[in-house]
């Protein structure tokens, strides 16, 4: 028990030290050990005395971390008006691209760049402007430009035109460059084609949930529908697309059938003759004979030197192949005759020949 009280007290000697230093958390740590060493009334109201030392001083350690994220956020919205619910920095993104002067610099990339860049650069800007995540005034404007930007730009013969000649936008803002106030009208360009939200579901594999969705009404122009008309409007839609998953690998059948008639054309040449190649010729490096055609001469136009060493690669696996086979059957009838004994049988089966290898052989070295 002497020892413990011992012990305390030199926890206390350290207690007092990180108090005169206002470092309480210490200070109450080792107040904490004493408390339980050795307890008694004086440790027990110097541990009721640093609780009500470190409750003002944590407040003064919060308040300026506090002080400092409210800073950054006034700096981050500065010129936003109070209660909206949008940051300064979705307003320039979308003052960036009403400034836009074409497809390209909209997306933010070069002429020279590839079907994936622009299709990677849509989905960032996507994202950001998408109007479920962006509030800021334009935001459905911009969200539709950058969707008319990769809708022209990812089309091969649209963008060979809009390099050539660029957008009736940019035309018709070219006529009227001397009106300062004017802008291109990038959000054009959906109502006979497709809606920039269901470009976004393309990218996006469904993309943010809506409320209400894009449906084709007469004269081709997209109308927004609620979601009770658009669900079954789905349904069929769903429906249709089963059953024509289900037909699907039957018309695959049908089509492959059709096909095979038309693509499937005979070798031009043979290792063997027969009634259709019956023209012998030689290969000029291993002198090997194969077969072609009576029309041989009038009909390939391609290289003879090719098809000469593709016939001296079938020849030589052909009998890479044979001579596999000779010697497997050599070498088994050697170990039957050896397990049973049969020396006459060992002799003829020694005297196997393998016509193949002996081919391979002379190739080899010649």
């Amino acid at each position: 028990m002497d020892s413990n009280k011992d012990e305390a007290e030199r926890c206390m000697e350290f207690a007092d030290r990180f108090i005169r230093e206002k470092k309480y958390n210490d200070a109450e740590k080792f107040v904490r050990k004493a408390q339980k060493l050795y307890p008694t009334k004086k440790v027990e109201d110097i541990l009721t005395k640093l609780a009500m030392l470190s409750k003002p001083n944590q407040k003064t350690e919060a308040e300026p971390d506090i002080k400092k994220r409210q800073s950054i956020s006034r700096e981050g919205n500065q010129g936003v008006p109070a209660g909206t619910d949008f940051t300064k920095e979705q307003i320039d993104s979308v003052k960036r691209i009403r400034k836009c002067k074409d497809y390209y610099e909209i997306l933010g990339v070069n002429k020279e760049a590839a079907d994936s860049d622009i299709k990677k650069a849509y989905k960032k800007l996507a994202l950001q402007l998408h109007p479920d995540k962006n509030k800021a005034p334009g935001a459905a404007e911009a969200f539709k430009a950058i969707g008319n930007a990769v809708a022209i730009l990812t089309d091969v013969e649209k963008r060979k035109q809009y390099d050539l000649y660029g957008s009736e936008e940019e035309r018709m803002q070219s006529a009227h460059s001397r009106q300062a106030h004017a802008h291109y009208d990038y959000t054009r360009g959906y109502e006979a084609d497709i809606t920039a939200e269901e470009l976004f579901n393309m990218f996006f594999g469904g993309g943010i949930p809506q409320q209400s969705f894009y449906m084709r009404r007469a004269g081709g122009r997209w109308m927004r529908q609620p979601d009770g008309q658009t669900q079954h409007a789905h349904s069929q839609q769903t429906n249709g697309y089963t059953a024509f998953l289900q037909m699907l690998p039957v018309l695959l059948l049908i089509v492959l059938t059709m096909m095979s008639s038309f693509f499937i054309s005979d070798p031009v040449y043979s290792l063997h003759s027969n009634a259709k190649y019956s023209v012998q010729r030689t290969t000029q490096g291993m002198k090997v004979q194969y077969y072609v055609k009576e029309n041989f001469h009038s009909e390939y136009q391609g290289s003879l030197r090719r098809l000469e060493v593709s016939v001296e690669e079938e020849y030589v696996n052909n009998l890479k192949h044979a001579c596999y086979r000779e010697k497997n059957y050599k070498d088994s009838m050697l170990w039957k005759a050896r397990t049973f004994g049969d020396q006459d049988l060992y002799q003829r089966a020694r005297n196997i020949e393998t016509p193949s290898c002996k081919r391979l052989v002379d190739l080899q070295s010649a």
